[in-house]
C-alpha cells in the first residue's frame, strides 16, 4: 500500500523544493505525490509504511559515478553484493562500476558476468562500464557499440590512461558516435617512476618515492583538447590538483563538453596528514598538497568541479597492511562519503541543495537516466539523513568487505538513516 514519508525536510533542486514536506510513494516504487506537511494523511491506508522524518532531510539518492566491485575476478575484495550493500548504506542508489576487474569489462561475453553477478545481488541500481581497449592494454579498440547495447553506460580505461594519442583519440569518436561519456583516470605512465604519494616534503620525511602533479596534470591537459576536437563528453575522474581545477574551468568557459569529480579523501586530507608508513593513506592520485585541497573546495563552491565521486577502492587487510612502497592503491569510501561532505563542505563550502547538485542531480544528469530527482513522476530513489547527528567512523561496522580507511576513528557528523532505491527500503539504520 506504498509509503509515506512525514514532516521531512525536503531538498529537491531540480523541482525547486526547499521545506517540510510529506512524500507519498506508490506500489510501483514511483513519487506519486509530495505535498505539504499533513496534506497527504487521506492516503494512509491499512498496511501503508508510514516514515517519520521530522527534524531529518530527505534528498535524493546519492549517485557515485566511480566505484571498484571487483567482480568478477577479485571477489575476496568485493563483490556486487557487498558493495552495493555497502553503498545503500551510505545513501547511494546508483553506481558506476570501473571496468579493471578480471577479466576487464572489454567484450560483452566478459560484461555478461558482472551483469548476471547485478540482476542477482544488486540492491541498487548498478551500472557498468566498459573498457576503451581490448585487455586495457592501449592498442585496439574494446567492442564498444556491443557493450552499450548489452547495458554500459560509459566508458574508461580506469586504473590507468591511453597512452597513445592516436588510440585515445579513435576511442574518443567511437564514443562520441555511441553517445557514451569517457570517464577519464589522468595519469601519465612515462612521469610515475614508481611514486607511491604526493612528491613533497612528507614523501621525503617518510623516503618514499613521490608522484607529481604533473603526472595527472598532462594528461587531463591532452585529454579535454583532444575531446573537444572531436565531439566527446570526457568526465576527469577523482582530480586532485589545482592545475586540473584550472584546466577544467578553462574547457567550460570555451563552451566544451567536460565536467569532473572530486573525492572526499581528497577534499579532507593533505599528504601532510600522514603521519607514518600506513598503506590507508595511500591512493592513486595521492593525497596532495594544502594548497590543492583548498582548489578543489573552492572547485566544488563554484560549480567547476561539479561532482563528489569515491573511487571506491576495496583491498584485503592483508594487502593494506604493506608498506606504503608495496601496497595496492585505493581506499573505501562509499560509506564515509556523505559524512566527510557535511562534516568538511556544508556551510563552509555548500549548502544542501549545492551538496544534491554534487551528489545527485549533476551525475543524473550525465548519465541521462532521470533521476536525481523526487519530484512527481520520478522513481523513489532517496535518503532520510540527520546531518547533526555526531558519531565516530568504525571500520569494523562497513558492509563492504574493504576496512581499508584512513578514517577509521575520526568524528564526523551527518548519518544516513533510511535509503529506498526504486521504491524499497534497501537499508535503515539499526538503533
Amino acid at each position: 500500500m506504498g509509503i509515506i514519508i512525514k514532516n521531512g525536510h525536503l531538498v529537491d533542486v531540480e523541482a525547486d523544493r526547499d521545506g517540510l514536506f510529506d512524500i507519498y510513494v506508490n506500489d510501483d516504487g514511483k513519487v506519486e505525490k509530495v505535498g505539504a506537511r499533513g496534506e497527504l494523511d487521506c492516503l494512509v491506508k491499512e498496511g501503508t509504511e508510514v516514515i517519520d522524518a521530522a527534524g531529518k532531510y530527505v534528498l535524493p539518492g546519492f549517485i557515485d559515478l566511480h566505484v571498484h566491485f571487483r567482480e568478477p575476478g577479485g571477489e575476496y575484495k568485493e563483490t556486487i553484493k557487498t558493495g552495493s550493500r555497502a553503498a545503500a548504506r551510505g545513501g547511494y542508489t546508483t553506481v558506476v562500476t570501473m571496468p579493471n576487474t578480471k577479466p576487464v569489462m572489454d567484450t560483452v561475453e566478459h560484461l555478461k558476468l558482472q551483469l548476471d553477478a547485478i540482476k542477482k545481488d544488486a540492491v541498487i541500481n548498478v551500472l557498468p562500464s566498459g573498457t576503451v581497449t581490448m585487455g586495457e592494454e592501449g592498442k585496439v579498440l574494446s567492442d564498444m557499440e556491443g557493450m552499450k547495447k548489452a547495458g554500459i553506460v560509459a566508458i574508461s580505461e580506469d586504473g590507468r590512461s591511453v597512452m597513445d594519442p592516436e588510440i585515445l583519440r579513435a576511442g574518443l569518436v567511437e564514443a562520441a558516435r555511441l553517445g557514451l561519456p569517457f570517464f577519464d583516470h589522468c595519469e601519465d605512465a612515462n612521469l610515475v617512476n614508481g611514486g607511491v604519494m604526493n612528491a613533497g616534503v612528507k614523501s621525503k620525511e617518510l623516503g618514499m618515492p613521490g608522484i607529481t602533479n604533473e603526472v595527472e596534470d598532462s594528461i587531463a591537459r591532452r585529454d579535454i583538447d583532444i575531446a573537444a576536437k572531436v565531439g566527446a563528453t570526457i568526465h576527469l575522474c577523482h582530480c586532485s590538483t589545482r592545475e586540473t581545477v584550472k584546466y577544467v574551468k578553462e574547457a567550460k568557459e570555451k563552451g566544451y563538453s567536460v565536467s569532473a569529480e572530486v573525492c572526499p579523501h581528497h577534499f579532507t586530507l593533505a599528504d601532510e596528514d600522514i603521519v607514518e608508513d600506513d598503506a590507508n593513506y595511500k591512493m592513486n592520485p595521492p593525497l596532495r598538497s594544502r594548497a590543492d585541497v583548498e582548489a578543489l573546495r573552492e572547485g566544488l563552491k563554484s560549480g567547476v568541479m561539479g561532482m563528489i565521486s569515491t573511487d571506491h577502492a576495496p583491498h584485503s587487510k592483508e594487502e593494506k597492511e604493506k608498506s606504503i612502497k608495496d601496497a595496492p592503491f585505493g581506499i573505501v569510501g562509499l560509506e564515509t562519503s556523505f559524512a566527510l561532505a557535511v562534516t568538511e563542505l556544508l556551510g563552509k563550502y555548500l549548502d544542501m541543495k549545492a551538496l544534491v547538485e554534487r551528489m545527485s542531480l549533476t551525475p543524473a544528469k550525465l548519465l541521462k537516466n532521470g533521476r536525481g530527482t523526487l519530484k512527481e513522476g520520478s522513481v523513489a530513489d532517496l535518503v532520510i539523513a540527520d546531518i547533526d547527528q555526531e558519531y565516530v567512523i568504525d571500520s569494523d561496522k562497513f558492509l563492504s568487505k574493504g576496512k581499508n580507511t584512513p578514517f577509521n576513528g575520526k568524528k564526523v557528523r551527518g548519518k544516513v538513516l533510511y535509503t529506498l532505491c526504486n521504491g524499497k527500503v534497501v537499508y535503515k539504520e539499526e538503533k
